[in-house]
């Protein structure tokens, strides 16, 4: 299929996910002459189930595939050609006639503490109150820190810090990657490392989706693909379809590149009320990165058992 212009952008409408758009939109006309003319890239919002819902953990209603569905029908309705994703958010297997076309080069993968009322997480009094939305962050808190509670708390940036503000938590999480997209990484009270605190799979990347049958398109988007990135991202998200965890199911991954250049993949999976974790790690070549991720997740599902993931 011929690539004609504008192409279109789909995003969802939050501050993050226009910064992540305006960056790919960036990327592709750099990468690519005739785009960085104007008219060339346009970009979309579309409000998403997920945007939409407030009031409920993800868990409960639908999961991570409400901030897609609708960009997804969009898409396959031929109403915008590619779309931007934070990686962490796209669903383990994607709808028949989407594939991921490209990553982006990896942010800071990390998680950030924020809190109006302790220098640190360490330093948090017990009894506090931790907003969040994310079972993987609450399991880790909960095996760390029995001692505190947890409540709910939605929203993109802005809103969860205004909650935060408004005395509805005491702390909260944010993905540094976001807060560096945003300019707002002052907010960040601590910068958790991933052996206290371990990531989502693939947090801090984007992804750019397209039509399957969209050779042309396929083809120019691989221009902006981050190819160590694609590596680390693979493995994690390999990982995540061998545990065949849902959104209920507390699950953590990271893939790093050493200095020697062998990959390093730890995942983790958990009970929701931190009662139970389970971690492992695996090293290898980034020509082994489905190996590795697969061979992780089926550890981790067999040492955990299937009622964990029922």
């Amino acid at each position: 299929m011929a690539i004609t212009q504008p192409i279109r952008i789909g995003t969802r409408g939050s501050p993050l996910a226009l910064a992540q758009a305006h960056e790919t939109r960036r990327r592709l006309a750099a990468a690519v002459e005739h785009l960085s003319e104007e008219g060339g890239l346009e970009i979309i919002e579309i409000k998403t189930t997920g945007d939409k819902i407030q009031d409920r953990a993800l868990a409960e209603v639908g999961g991570k595939g409400l901030f897609s569905k609708e960009i997804d029908n969009a898409m396959l309705g031929g109403d915008i050609d590619i779309a931007v994703h934070s990686m962490k958010d796209v669903e383990t297997w994607l709808p028949d006639g989407i594939v991921l076309a490209a990553v982006l080069e990896r942010e800071d993968p990390r998680d950030a503490f924020v809190s109006l009322k302790s220098d640190s997480l360490a330093a948090l009094p017990a009894g506090s109150t931790v907003g969040t939305s994310s079972l993987r962050r609450q399991a880790q808190l909960l095996h760390r820190r029995p001692d505190l509670k947890v409540g709910l708390l939605r929203g993109n940036v802005q809103t969860r810090l205004r909650k935060l503000d408004a005395g509805e938590a005491d702390a909260t999480f944010l993905a540094i990657a976001g807060l560096n997209r945003l300019d707002m990484v002052h907010v960040a009270t601590e910068v958790l490392d991933p052996d206290d605190l371990l990531p989502a799979v693939a947090q801090g990347a984007i992804g750019i989706t397209c039509r399957e049958e969209d050779g042309d398109l396929r083809n120019l988007l691989a221009a902006i693909n981050h190819k160590e990135t694609d590596v680390r991202v693979t493995a994690e998200r390999t990982m995540l379809a061998a545990l065949d965890g849902s959104c209920r199911t507390p699950i953590g991954g990271l893939a790093e590149f050493r200095t020697d250049g062998t990959l390093r993949l730890r995942g983790l999976v958990g009970a929701p009320d931190g009662s139970r974790l389970f971690e492992t790690e695996r090293s290898g070549a980034a020509a082994d990165a489905e190996t590795m991720g697969r061979d992780a997740g089926e550890e981790l599902r067999r040492r955990a058992g299937d009622d964990l993931f029922e």
